[in-house]
């Protein structure tokens, strides 16, 4: 029995570095030119800040589906023209704005669901000043794109993910979560077959407060929180592709700075589905005007934005939906 048991895990690591390897070439479509590309547009005085219901956030939105057309990948249901329409109440006011959902279909489980997120929005204008926000959420934004992107390429090939993939692009994370909540209280897609949701927020930058030499690493929050076996998937994908440091600091339940509650999985996981929120930490220029394009690490956000795409890839392609083994 102990032999049989030992075949049986060999196997199946045999597997997934096969799965890893089919999606090497569509994971290295994910360049730095293009993420700098994309990022000095979007992260462009053009959009004003992108503060939610405001020209340049209707910019923004505008931006983001031209790509999806472009590229091919279809709207999300219930959308229109893969924008879902909401009116927020902001500081007592009724804001009208958008989260932008597109999707590619599953090959054989198009009925089960696995989310990408990030957010739009940002501060806006304060004071005749920009805030810009390259890495918070720009970074996360163009990450999106790409990994969009590179499924697109994949199925494409004919080696589209078995499970629908969701790309999610909300509003309002700088008023308090509040696209992301209006996406989970009002679902395109049903949550009880939502598999998990994979959040990316600030991810072109390094936390000058980390205490480590190796600046190729990603603060990992929640991915243990609802199930071991994301949390198994996702160091398993890392070691097999991008062998990033992966920094469980702020994932700690006592966490003063409380991030796991911060940004846009924490209404998937109120919604017991589980998450992986990828972060590079704060740093001098968070919700500054100095937060611009020229000090993002463009090779860094290559790499993380690929280990997003890897991790997504095995979940969405592998035989059973992910256990819940834990409540939130």
């Amino acid at each position: 029995m102990k032999h049989l048991i030992i075949f049986a895990l060999i196997f199946s690591s045999a597997l997934s570095f096969a799965q890893y390897e089919e999606a090497q070439p569509f994971a290295e479509s994910i360049n730095r030119q293009d993420l700098k590309e994309l990022l000095y547009v979007y992260a462009s005085d053009f959009f004003q800040g992108r503060e939610t219901g405001k020209l340049g956030q209707k910019r923004a939105v505008t931006f983001l589906k031209e790509f999806y057309e472009k590229r091919g990948i279809a709207p999300a249901k219930g959308t229109d023209d893969y924008f879902q329409s909401m009116e927020l109440t902001i500081k007592g006011e009724a804001v009208s704005t958008e989260n932008v959902v597109a999707i590619i279909e599953g090959s054989t489980k198009p009925d089960e669901y696995v989310v990408i997120s990030s957010h739009l929005d940002h501060e806006g204008i304060k004071n005749g000043q920009i805030y810009n926000g390259a890495d918070d959420d720009g970074s996360g934004s163009v990450a999106l794109l790409e990994i969009a992107e590179a499924f697109q390429k994949a199925a494409e090939a004919g080696k589209g993910p078995q499970r629908s993939v969701i790309f999610l692009h909300v509003s309002g994370e700088e008023k308090g979560l509040l696209g992301s909540k209006y996406y989970t209280d009002n679902p395109l897609y049903p949550l009880a077959n939502t598999i998990a949701d994979f959040n990316i927020d600030m991810v072109g930058r390094t936390d000058p407060k980390r205490e480590s030499d190796n600046r190729n690493y990603i603060y990992l929050i929640g991915s243990d929180r609802l199930s071991n076996e994301l949390h198994e998937i996702s160091e398993e994908a890392n070691k097999a592709t991008t062998n990033i440091e992966l920094d469980y600091t702020y994932n700690a339940e006592d966490d003063p700075n409380r991030f796991y509650f911060r940004s846009d999985h924490y209404n998937f996981a109120k919604n017991n589905i589980p998450v992986i929120f990828y972060f590079n930490g704060t740093h001098a220029d968070y919700h500054k005007p100095t937060d611009t394009v020229e000090k993002i690490e463009f090779d860094l956000l290559e790499e993380r934005a690929r280990l997003v795409f890897y991790t997504a890839w095995e979940v969405a392609n592998r035989k059973d939906r992910l256990v819940v083994d834990k409540s939130k």
